[in-house]
């Protein structure tokens, strides 16, 4: 069984259909990209994998689950036990340190824990930075916090929504080659949303959308 599954899932915002009857599967462990012009429907496509909008029509299983059945509580609580996201903005909460905003993640699944949090940000490489608030941080330090919070809860399953949107290509190469490390020790499953295509091939797949619509779904090539 595949860990994520998507069959006929559809959106409709009044006379505007975002997605229409997407089919796909996701297999634990992979990292796909997903790709598109403006307007396309994967950022749409991604709010709904990780039930943060629910379909007009269509199952959306993830580890077994069709999530879009769940009560919202329900779904809630399998957002936080299941799922980590990281953002084009950082959301970092401005008046809180980077261990806190960490620990922020941890309050909302179980038990804050200040030195789990603070060993988080020591394996994104931010061991001089535990006390830094947002303002402190350069644009890259601050995506480094996002990542560390999207993983504390160890989630098996990490929805990236352009997370290197706002940053120069080296900072992007860096945040990617990050990503890639804790990828391969943690074998958690990864979709990036992303526009950019030097951000595309960094995963085992690429699905393109346009329309609406998945118009290519391929591996990437080395």
């Amino acid at each position: 069984m595949s860990f994520i599954a998507l069959q006929g899932v559809t959106k409709e915002y009044e006379t505007n259909r975002a997605l229409s009857g997407i089919d796909c599967t996701i297999e634990c462990g992979e990292w796909v990209s997903i790709m598109g012009p403006s307007g396309s429907g994967k950022s749409t496509l991604l709010n709904i994998l990780g039930g943060l909008d629910r379909p007009t029509a269509g199952v959306v299983a993830v580890n077994g689950t069709d999530i879009n059945t769940l009560p919202e509580e329900g779904l809630a609580r399998f957002r936080r036990e299941t799922m980590g996201f990281v953002f084009q903005q950082s959301h970092l909460i401005p008046y809180l340190d980077a261990t806190e905003n960490v620990m922020l993640a941890q309050y909302f699944h179980s038990i804050p824990e200040r030195g789990e949090a603070e060993e988080a940000l020591r394996r994104v490489g931010l061991g001089h930075r535990l006390n830094h608030r947002p303002s402190q941080l350069s644009g890259g330090e601050q995506q480094r916090v996002c990542i560390a919070r999207a993983l504390i809860n160890d989630p098996a399953l990490v929805l990236a929504d352009e997370p290197t949107g706002n940053l120069d290509r080296t900072n992007t190469k860096n945040i990617l080659e990050l990503l890639t490390e804790l990828h391969a020790q943690k074998q958690f499953t990864v979709v990036v949303v992303t526009h950019d295509p030097f951000v595309s091939p960094w995963g085992r797949r690429i699905i393109s959308m346009e329309d609406g619509r998945i118009v290519r779904d391929e591996p990437v090539r080395s």
